[in-house]
This record gives C-alpha cells, structure tokens and sequence, in this order.
C-alpha cells in the first residue's frame, strides 16, 4: 500500500504545500492548533492586554506618519483661533494639525490614548488574578517575571508617548521628572543635561522620547510578549478547582478552531469598546492646555492614572526628609517615589521565589488557588492595593480638598496617616474575611446549604432543611491545598541557620492561622450524621427526613 501524500489539486492546496514545504508550518499548527484553553471570564484579562496593545500599534503607527517630534519654534497660523499667532514647538503644532485638520486624526488619536489606558489597565489586572490564583508558582515563575516587565515597559510607553505633545500638562510631568533626575546624588545633574539636551527643557528630549516610544519600548513589549505566549504553549494553562481538574490534566477547549473564533469576536469587542470611548468621551484636550512654558503651572492638573502614584507620593511626603552628607544634599522627599517604584517592581519579582522559600514548596502548581484558601496571600495582596490606591489619591489631594472645602494640609496628614495604617487596616480585615469565609464553605461542605425553611414536626421540633450540595460544588470547596507551618529545621550537621530561622519566622506568620480542608473521615461522618438525624431535599426539592421519607407540612 502506497504512503506517499497526494498532491494537492486546487490553488489554495498547492499554495499551502508550497508554504509548508518550506515554513513547515502544517507541524506548528497542528501542535499549537491542540492547545486547551479552560473557559473561564478571568482568562480574559490577558486577551484584552494582547488586543488592546494591538490597537495602540495600529493607531500609533498612523499617527506616527503626521506627528512632527521637534522642538524648534515656530507661530500656530492653523485653525483653532484661541491659538491663532501663539509661540510653541513644532510638536505642538503637528498635536494640533492632527486633532484639528487631518480627516479622523482626532478620533485616531483618542483612540491610541484610551487603548494605552486600558492596555496598562488589563496588564494591571491580568496581574492581580495571577497573584490572587497563585498561577506564578513553579513552573510559571519566569512567566511572572515576564509580566513583571512587561507592566514596567506599560508605564515607560505610556509616559513617553503622554509627554510627546509638549503642551503645558505634559511639559509638567517633564519638569518633575527632571527634578527626580537631578535629585541623584552626585551624576543627577549630569544626567539631566545630557537627556534633556542642555538645561531643561532642552531642545532634545521630545525627539529622545520619540525614539524610546514608537521604536525601543514597543520592540521589548512585543518581544515579552512573544515570550509570554511561547510560555503558555510550553506549560500547560492553569484551570480552576472543580471536579475533573487535576494537576495533569487541562479541561476546556482546543485554540482550532473554537478558542480562535471566540478571540476573534472579543478583538472586535475590544476594538469596539474603545472606539466609542474615542467617539464619545473627549481625553487629554491639549488645545485647552497650551504649549508648554516652564513659567506657569495649571492647577488641578493630573497625570494619568498608572503614574499618577508616583505623583501622590511626592505631595505627601515631608519636605524635611532631605539632609546633607559630606556637603553633598540627599533629597529623600524626591527619590522616595523612585525607591517606592522600584521596590514595588523587585518585590514583585521575588515573590514567587519568595512564597516557594516560606512554604518549603517546590510541586508544580497547574490548578489555582481560590483566594480564600490562602488568606495571607490574599490579605498582603489586598495591602499592597490600598497602599497604591492612597498613593494614587494622593496625586488628587487638591481637587479633594477644594471639592469637600477641605484644609490641603489636612488631607496631607489624612494620606499620610493611611499611607502607613491603612495596608495594615486592609490586612487585617481581609485576612479575618478569608478565614470566615473558609469556616463557611466549611461548614456548608459538612451539612449542606441552607435553605432558609424551618419546619415543625409532629412531635413539635423545629428544623431547618439543609439542601445537600451536588459533587461539583463540593469539590470545590474540599479539594485544595492549605501548606501547614513548618518551623525552622536544623540541618545535616544539627544547626538551624540564620536564614532558616527566618524562614520559620516567615512560615509562622503565613501559615499559623489556617482552616485545615475536610478530610475524608470528617465528610464521611457528617454524611452519616445527616442521614442519621438531618433533614434535606429530595432531588425535586420536597422535604424528607433522614430516612428519606417525606415530612409533613
């Protein structure tokens, strides 16, 4: 019998032989074509991230053809009459041309602005699901730090591309940046000379952020993001606890040709959405604004949301943070935005490695964590969120005051009361919630959901009727893992390290207060203590005792 593959008959055949005689590419589809990818809302987040970007390259890359990055001087003679003979750059200018003269070049601009938002946005929150869920753990560690990155390249493209108009708005974020900059000890000054092409502003920095924005960020983006995805292939995808997951297998269904049709539909959703918000909701008006000068300063201004922390941070911290070494003047008040950030950053990074240490774990992890099951995960996470969020808000102390006729110093000392009590206020309750909420599912687990429904027995008990729950929805709420504390352990020679030590102080802390999952014996006596003594619902929901007979009414 004859093996050989027939030739292809119809133009399209032959021109995917030829394709795939040289490309190869029938052996990439059909392994990437039998990827399983669980049907789950929250996998979304990193699809909107991946399709957001998309649409920012695409607008950004129109843009870029009638976008002049030039700081020469020049007087507006365009359209928009309140500007009509005023001095500004040519950047400026071309902004202007672009949002008033160029067919569609306003709604393609808002466009790239609000895609840039929600790209940082879903990058952001994608994030957040990955540390709730615990998918960063092994094998997935180096996918985390991918992410990592990619949220740094997120800030760096969104403020390189925010201060390209040079109008007065994004001239300050330029102005703070620079006093940062020369806020270095000893090189500050240098560096800021060379970046901004003199003395600030300079004539160079719109065409140095120009090049950073359209060609060395994107290129890391996409690069990450190549990584990112070759890592989803090579591992399998996380799923969620319920019955029939395990850590060996992957439930949901193949990219070919089901999961590749419903992304398909979402980018157009995505697209979509941002589209409208283009259309109906104006963003960053630069003609309101003007060009920059470094002599006035706008009030009520704000950066976007994703730097607007770093802003916060600056506003409430104290000015006699800055002292003198040897002459030289060590202003902590400014370089504390820097430190939070890059803290931020590198803690972010060595969690996992971090989590794994503490827990004395090294398994693969394929099924997330329900954030309840790990309290102290969740309770820090939580922490690290509203500490964030006050320095965000902090960014608006003086449009919160005005609003709320409210002293500016008295919110000074409001956020910086919440800057250090309130990550500790949220711990604290979060991890009390995750911890009823465990002793609930427990208890639920044990004896059945309850229906709300008291009944009177002949002989004048009054119960209430618990309704059993089915096997999936008991899985779920039985089946996880809860690490235990693990004290400090001395090694071969009988001696307990100094890093071992700490190690066990870190795991008493993590894991001292936990709710063990139900185990066998206790499900199995509680399922004769109900059939015994409890009552439930039959399975079309009528009352029946503990023998299964039915109960009167």
């Amino acid at each position: 019998m004859s093996t050989t593959t027939p030739e292809p008959t119809t133009a399209v055949g032959k021109a995917a032989d030829w394709a795939d005689t040289r490309m190869g590419a029938s052996k990439l589809v059909r392994e990437f074509g039998r990827k399983i990818f669980p049907s789950h809302w929250s996998f979304m987040l990193g699809e909107v991230s991946l399709y957001s970007f998309i649409i920012v390259v695409l607008t950004g890359t129109y843009l870029t053809f009638f976008f002049y990055p030039a700081m020469g001087e020049l007087h507006y003679d365009g359209p928009y009459v309140p500007l009509q003979g005023v001095e500004m750059s040519q950047a400026y200018q071309s902004t202007l041309y672009i949002s008033f003269e160029l067919r569609g070049g306003l709604l393609i601009r808002q466009m790239h602005h609000w895609g840039a938002l929600l790209f940082v946005a879903a990058v952001s929150i994608h994030m957040l699901r990955v540390f709730f869920t615990g998918a960063f753990r092994r094998p997935r560690e180096l996918n985390w730090l991918v992410g990592v990155g990619l949220l740094a390249l997120s800030w760096a493209a969104g403020f390189t591309g925010y201060s390209l108009p040079d109008d007065l708005l994004s001239g300050n974020g330029l102005r703070i940046i620079d006093g940062i900059i020369k806020a270095i000890p000893l090189v500050g000054t240098y560096i800021s000379f060379f970046l901004f092409g003199g003395e600030f502003p300079g004539i160079d920095i719109i065409s140095r952020l120009y090049t950073l924005h359209i060609m060395i960020i994107p290129a890391a983006i996409i690069a990450l993001i190549a990584i990112h995805l070759i890592f989803v292939v090579v591992h399998k995808h996380t799923q969620w606890p319920q019955a029939g997951n395990t850590e060996r297998n992957v439930v949901g269904e193949p990219v070919l040709p089901t999961f590749a049709a419903k992304g398909g539909g979402f980018f157009f959703l995505v697209f979509a959405l941002i589209a409208g918000l283009s259309a109906f909701f104006q963003i960053n008006p630069v003609w309101n604004y003007g060009p920059y000068d470094p002599s006035p300063v706008s009030a009520g201004t704000q950066p976007d949301w994703y730097i607007g922390w770093a802003d916060g941070i600056l506003r409430i911290a104290p000015g006699w943070m800055e002292f003198y070494i040897f002459g030289w003047p060590i202003s902590m008040n400014i370089l504390v935005a820097v430190i939070i950030m890059v803290g931020v950053l590198v803690g972010m990074a060595v969690w996992p490695f971090f989590e794994a240490w503490v827990a004395k774990d090294n398994r693969e992890h394929h099924v997330l964590d329900r954030p309840r099951n790990a309290p102290t995960r969740t309770a820090v996470g939580v922490a690290f969120v509203v500490w964030y969020l006050v320095m965000w808000a902090g960014a608006s102390g003086d449009l919160i005051a005005v609003f709320f006729h409210m002293s500016l110093n008295d919110m000074i000392y409001i956020f910086r009361f919440l800057f250090f009590f309130g990550p500790i206020i949220a711990y604290i309750v979060t991890k009390r919630i995750c911890l009823g909420l465990q002793r609930k599912d427990r208890e639920v687990a044990l004896h059945g959901r309850e229906t709300g429904r008291i009944l009177r027995l002949p002989h004048g008990e009054f119960i209430e009727v618990h309704e059993p729950l089915d096997p999936h929805s008991a899985w779920r709420l039985v089946a996880f893992d809860s690490p235990e504390y693990v004290p400090a352990q001395a090694d071969e020679n009988g001696k307990i390290s100094t890093a071992e030590k700490w190690r066990g102080r870190f795991s008493k802390f993590f894991f001292e207060d936990r709710v063990a999952p139900l185990s066998k014996a206790e499900l199995e006596a509680a399922h004769a203590h109900n059939e015994g003594h409890g009552h439930h619902l039959d399975s079309e929901g009528n009352d029946q005792d503990g023998q299964g007979r039915p109960l009167p009414h």
